[in-house]
């Protein structure tokens, strides 16, 4: 679980994902998580990359331990912060995904799909993903190829789009 400041969980959506997200935010409240959220705060039509730099951003800065993505399928989300080094997004439907995904690849970011997975099967997704410690071992050679990878494909550029909620 959680254990200090660094751990504070970034939570963003876009319009697809705003009903879910407010349900995670209770839910992380009611277990005295701690998060910050970076939008958007209604169903009016926005653009998820911004949402999903600011918490990629955030991970990559140090502000935070975890994130949460939520869009429509949770795809888009999961492609661009897919894209920040050191970040390892999970896109997950499953709680078995979401438990799976700590465990073996220490995933640092929940992508979840708010119309896709069903309230109560994102509250176990997220339950699972929240609770589960990464294993190490066997797994730090995948991680640690990824890192390569990452190093070599990578020029960890920082991309600062326009402020998402000043239309254009």
């Amino acid at each position: 679980m959680l254990t200090n400041a660094h751990d504070r969980i970034w939570v963003g959506c876009d319009h697809g994902g705003y009903e879910l997200k407010e349900h995670i935010l209770k839910s992380l409240e009611s277990r005295s998580v701690a998060f910050h959220d970076v939008g958007c705060y209604s169903t009016g039509i926005v653009r998820y990359p911004y949402f999903a730099a600011q918490v990629a951003e955030a991970i990559v800065r140090g502000e935070a331990g975890r994130g949460i993505l939520i869009c429509s399928t949770g795809i888009g989300m999961s492609i661009i912060a897919n894209r920040y080094r050191g970040v390892r997004t999970s896109l997950c439907t499953s709680t078995y995904m979401g438990k799976m995904t700590r465990a073996h690849n220490d995933s640092n970011v929940l992508c979840l799909g708010g119309k896709i997975t069903g309230v109560f099967e994102a509250l176990d997704i997220l339950d699972a993903w929240l609770v589960t410690p990464y294993e190490g071992g066997r797994h730090d050679i995948s991680l640690g190829l990824i890192r390569d990878a990452e190093a070599a494909i990578s020029d960890c550029g920082v991309w600062e789009p326009a402020d998402p909620m000043v239309p254009r």
